[in-house]
């Protein structure tokens, strides 16, 4: 294995943590930004206000996305697993 071959390992791990991640971190904002707006607009600025509904926000979208986040995952397995029987 030299750099290069390390280097490509590396991106593809990265990539796919990015995109595993994204439904969870992009329910997370969203539901993030429309309690911000409430909370703007109603002036009640409670702290705890924001962590419920983004917990059950986050648990909902890994939920439904649990097929997509799996077959990432399964796809990066595979091309590691591809690459070590072929010895890179």
């Amino acid at each position: 294995m030299n750099e290069a071959d390390a280097l490509d390992m590396v991106q593809n791990a990265i990539w796919t943590v990015m995109v595993a991640s994204g439904p969870a971190v992009g329910a997370a904002m969203v539901v993030g930004l429309v309690v911000a707006l409430i909370q703007a607009l109603t002036q009640v600025q409670e702290m705890t206000l924001t962590f419920v509904p983004k917990i059950v926000a986050v648990m909902v979208a890994v939920a439904i996305s649990a097929p997509f986040i799996g077959s990432q995952i399964s796809i990066f397995t595979n091309v590691v697993f591809s690459r070590i029987q072929t010895g890179f």
